[in-house]
């Protein structure tokens, strides 16, 4: 799925199911909250609790009250530490100083975990990079009193201090706590200092487990939802809310609320873990067992005589291949080794590939043949090499805990140096193509926060040799709201991304890529990558890249140089007069336990120089969930809306939805703003990705499927 237009996401209560489909510190682990609130993040109503969502939780979710929506994409980052992003719709003509649509993110830190005698603490940031209509800060407790009932108690500040508020206790280290300024930020922008300041006041509530899926929740307000009530907002009649939750199975959870003595409201929630996929794994199609070694003997293509041999080995290793998902690409064997050079067509686990290659040769080769050298290609570039034994593979295929023992007898090598083999027939030249469906979805434009597009797409791949691919894609729009955009780009900066919605309204037949790519090897631990042509739907031009990238590194260096040329909006085969030189250095680094970080310093596509900062998750099963945000000499003023460029993403693996392997995933970056400030481009098949699934690190991590 991908995402266009200039400033795009909606109001309404599909988005939240959009966001869920576009999907989904201390180490000591927490307990896990049995309800989410109104904002999206563990609470009881509107107020908070001090608990977390079990690590590595994606929710989303959308509430509703009176004429307010709020969807909210709330991430476990850590055991203790939750990051949220908001994006609600006050209804029209919402008040005095409110924007009918606001964009905000919070930030929750579980500070100590319960015990026996203590209550959980943790300390919260709301809306602390956004408009600020909602900013509040706060301490907050929790205990169960009984295995069922629990209690809840905090101070706050800012919003959560609208009711019985008092003088603020921290005035007594600095008088400055005592006065709380106004607001004057805006999205993107970080009001440092408001924290913890002006009066401050006291909230708290209860929730009671009734059943195992069933809890009630009540609830003294501190929000008295003073600038929502200058507008269409009934003023509150009670302090007091009260509700009930119900959890289903399936990970959804809904809510319905009395609220300020008043109004009703409804909550739904969709919480992913990537620790329960909701398809189990292991319905693959079992690996094949290993034969005898007089049985492999007695095969046709073992048997030394050429009038005997139905079909040579390689032809027979190159089917059996394929119906496990692997694509032959050479092939030789000696007296003692067996070398391949295959394609992963589809596993998610590289180790479980390479597993399946090496039983395929010990049920095909000759018996004499000891040793098995399966190397792992992509793009026509050779990675790495597993070299395994054979007699170690029939030792261990039924052993317990034999995939590790496989581990610690493998060898593990970068394939720097590995020629092309022996010639396998259909291997290259090649060609694939494929017809099929696309979705876009433009978000956040005020007049309509959610466009979309639909159409068909065909995509086309011509491989003449190792290496070099010759690819497009062409799409034809059947049906689109963005094309009804009315908002043009005010932008000061050359418009590289803000015209987007021209691009979408004077285009329908769009070439989104047409390109020459080259892959090389040009030393070990070193790789290349050279692309010619249309290279996106919006710049073409020429793009060139080095990874460094040793094998069992954390660390890998990357630099890329690129000259882009504009293209028409027509996204055919014309180009406007702006060309720039862009690029970056970039550096990847594997932080452990999942985290990975990169930083690219250089010069983005409207000429400004920075730096751009990403930060993800990965789970075992490919889950992955990140933020990034970049930093130019484009001030904020001269960026506009936004202050400065910055997203979050999510990758969902298709084998995590369905349990068969696969390496397809569905993935969305959702951009508060999108503006001409910090653009990099859009250049398909950067090195790092390419190369990273099949280094050291990767594959180890993978190894547990080895045997599978």
């Amino acid at each position: 799925m991908s995402t266009r237009g200039a400033d795009p996401c909606s109001g309404r209560p599909a988005l939240g199911w959009l966001l869920a489909a576009g999907l989904a510190s201390a180490l000591a682990p927490s307990a896990s909250a049995q309800t989410l609130s109104f904002y999206g993040t563990p609470g009881l109503v509107d107020m908070p609790t001090a608990e977390a969502l079990p690590d590595g939780s994606l929710a989303v979710t959308t509430a509703n009250y009176g004429p307010i929506w709020r969807h909210t994409l709330t991430f476990q980052l850590s055991p203790r530490v939750s990051a949220s992003f908001r994006y609600a719709a006050q209804g029209n003509d919402p008040g005095p100083g409110i924007p009918e649509y606001d964009r905000s993110f919070d930030l929750n830190i579980l500070l100590r975990e319960e015990d026996a005698y203590w209550p959980a603490i943790a300390l919260g940031l709301r809306d602390f990079g956004g408009t600020g209509i909602y900013s509040g800060e706060y301490f907050v407790g929790s205990k169960y009193v009984t295995p069922t009932l629990q209690l809840t108690g905090g101070v706050g500040w800012g919003r959560f201090a609208g009711r019985g508020g008092f003088g603020n206790p921290l005035g007594v280290l600095d008088d400055r706590f005592e006065t709380r300024p106004e607001q004057d930020t805006r999205t993107g922008e970080i009001g440092f200092d408001q924290w913890f300041r002006g009066d401050a006041a006291f909230f708290g509530g209860l929730k009671w487990h009734a059943t195992e899926r069933l809890t009630l929740v009540a609830e003294y307000s501190s929000d008295t939802y003073a600038l929502e009530t200058t507008g269409r907002l009934a003023p509150q009649a009670s302090p007091y809310n009260f509700g009930l939750n119900y959890r289903f199975r399936n990970g959804l959870d809904m809510g319905a609320y009395y609220l300020y003595g008043n109004t009703v409201g409804v909550r739904f929630s969709y919480v992913i873990d990537p620790a329960h996929p909701r398809a189990p794994g292991g319905q693959e199609t079992a690996p094949p067992s290993l034969l005898p070694r007089s049985t492999v003997e007695g095969q046709s293509w073992n048997l030394g005589s050429p009038e005997r041999q139905v079909i040579p080995a390689g032809e027979a290793l190159r089917g059996r291949l394929g119906e496990q998902g692997l694509r032959l690409m050479s092939y030789e064997a000696s007296a003692r080794t067996a070398r391949v050079q295959i394609e992963n067509l589809r596993f998610d686990a590289t180790a479980q590939a390479v597993g399946r290659a090496a039983r395929v040769l010990a049920n095909t080769v000759a018996p004499s043949v000891e040793r098995f050298e399966v190397t792992l290609t992509e793009a026509g570039m050779p990675m790495t090499t597993v070299t395994v034994e054979r007699a170690d593979l029939e030792e261990q295929e039924h052993a317990l805990e034999g995939e590790w023992h496989m581990l610690a007898r493998a060898q593990i090598t970068d394939a720097f140096g590995v020629g092309r083999l022996g010639a396998v027939a259909g291997a290259y030249p090649r060609l694939s193509w494929g017809l099929s469906p696309y979705a876009a979805v433009s978000l956040f434009d005020p007049d309509d926060p959610l466009r979309y597009e639909l159409g068909i797409q065909l995509n086309a791949a011509w491989e003449p040799r190792p290496g070099l691919i010759f690819s497009g894609q062409i799409r034809k729009p059947l049906t689109s709201t963005i094309d009804d955009a009315t908002r043009r780009s005010d932008s000061v900066l050359p418009h590289v991304r803000s015209d987007a919605v021209l691009y979408a309204q004077q285009s329908d037949l769009q070439i989104s890529h047409l390109t020459a790519e080259y892959f090389f090897r040009p030393l070990e631990d070193m790789f290349g990558r050279v692309t010619l042509g249309y290279l996106e739907p919006m710049f073409g031009g020429v793009s060139a890249e080095l990874l460094w990238y040793p094998l069992n590194s954390r660390l890998a260096l990357g630099a890329e140089l690129n000259y882009a040329v504009q293209r028409d909006f027509d996204q055919l085969f014309g180009f406007q007069d702006y060309t720039v030189w862009t690029g970056h250095a970039s550096a990847y680094y594997d932080l452990g336990s999942g985290y990975h970080g990169q930083l690219d310093v250089g010069r983005y596509l409207a000429g400004d120089w920075g730096a751009t900062l990403t930060l993800d998750r990965r789970f075992k099963n490919g889950l992955k969930v990140g933020a990034f945000a970049t930093f130019t000499d484009v001030s904020f003023d001269d960026f506009g809306e936004g202050s400065f460029d910055k997203g979050i993403f999510v990758e969902l693996p298709l084998s995590w939805v369905t349990g068969q392997p696969s390496r397809a995933k569905l993935s969305q970056t959702v951009r508060p703003v999108l503006r001409d400030g910090g653009a990099r481009l859009g250049v398909r098949n950067r090195l790092y990705g390419v190369v990273e699934p099949f280094r050291g690190r990767e594959i180890t991590n993978s190894w547990g499927k080895f045997l599978r």
